[in-house]
């Protein structure tokens, strides 16, 4: 039995000032210690689900539970879910507020008054954990784009959240720096967080996650494995989300090799390269 560690339940949000609403209805579990995606095009509403899951939002109509227990928008309870639930904003620049690095990771704990001495051992972990150690007492403005990711996501783990959102984390990073990220979230989820990322990426959504949820125009279309959404066809192409780069190559192969292969096509292009490596006589097809 899956075990939701937060759920909307019918929740609806219009934002002042606007005619239609961006949320209309969402209802979604998100499942505990899987490395989830909420996917989705631009203005489909995601942002605002994200605004909702931390509390920065109250929905209309509906409501919003964490393990069970709906919300209370008290300031005295949202400031203990600020513990819980870690969000990343897709713009760094709208959470990282102190002078420098070290100073910005740790405002966070000097709010919750933890002695100094714990709250200095805390930050140099998360300098070393996120490679900032050398930006340590350097100005915020002097980092690069993908430092102040780095940073924003420091921030928020130094609070040891159950659950981190992340609204496109990818956003304007090169390939490197976001199979960087990818790593980090992995090492992240393997210590027991459990992570939803909000991305209209098919690649990385594809590669990445373990489960996925689809959004349009504040809706929910499909919750499930990556798998499953691969097959229903229809519903990316309605969406224009098209199909993975590794799934088109993956229909580009002759029906033998992916039989070969169990006919299942690989996530990542890591995994297709370790199948040429322990299976490369597949790729000698007769004509």
């Amino acid at each position: 039995m899956t075990t939701y560690v937060m759920e909307f339940s019918d929740v609806y949000y219009t934002y002042p000032g606007s005619r239609s609403p961006v949320l209309q209805g969402v209802s979604l579990g998100i499942p505990e210690g899987k490395k989830c995606v909420l996917l989705g095009r631009n203005g489909c509403g995601k942002s605002t689900l994200f605004l909702h899951a931390n509390g920065i939002l109250q929905p209309q109509k509906g409501t919003v539970s964490w393990r069970g227990s709906a919300f209370v928008y008290r300031r005295s309870f949202l400031q203990e879910m600020t513990k819980t639930i870690g969000l990343v904003f897709q713009d760094p620049e709208h959470q990282l507020i102190a002078s420098t690095v070290a100073e910005d990771i740790s405002y966070g704990l000097l709010n919750r008054k933890l002695p100094a001495e714990q709250i200095r051992a805390k930050v140099d972990l998360m300098l070393d954990a996120f490679g900032l150690r050398e930006h340590a007492d350097s100005p915020i403005h002097h980092l690069s784009l993908g430092q102040k990711r780095r940073l924003a996501l420091a921030g928020v783990m130094v609070m040891e959240p159950e659950l981190l959102l992340l609204d496109e984390p990818t956003a304007y990073l090169d390939r490197d720096q976001t199979k960087s990220l990818l790593r980090r979230l992995d090492h992240i989820h393997a210590n027991g967080t459990t992570v939803l990322m909000a991305t209209h990426d098919l690649d990385i959504a594809f590669e990445w996650a373990e489960w996925i949820c689809v959004m349009d125009t504040g809706r929910i279309l499909f919750t499930g494995l990556p798998e499953t959404l691969l097959a229903n066809r229809e519903l990316l192409q309605t969406l224009e989300l098209g199909l993975p780069l590794i799934a088109e190559l993956w229909e580009s192969l002759p029906d033998s090799l992916k039989e070969s292969w169990g006919g299942r096509a690989p996530r990542s292009l890591a995994e297709w390269k370790e199948r040429v490596r322990t299976d490369p006589a597949a790729f000698h097809v007769s004509n």
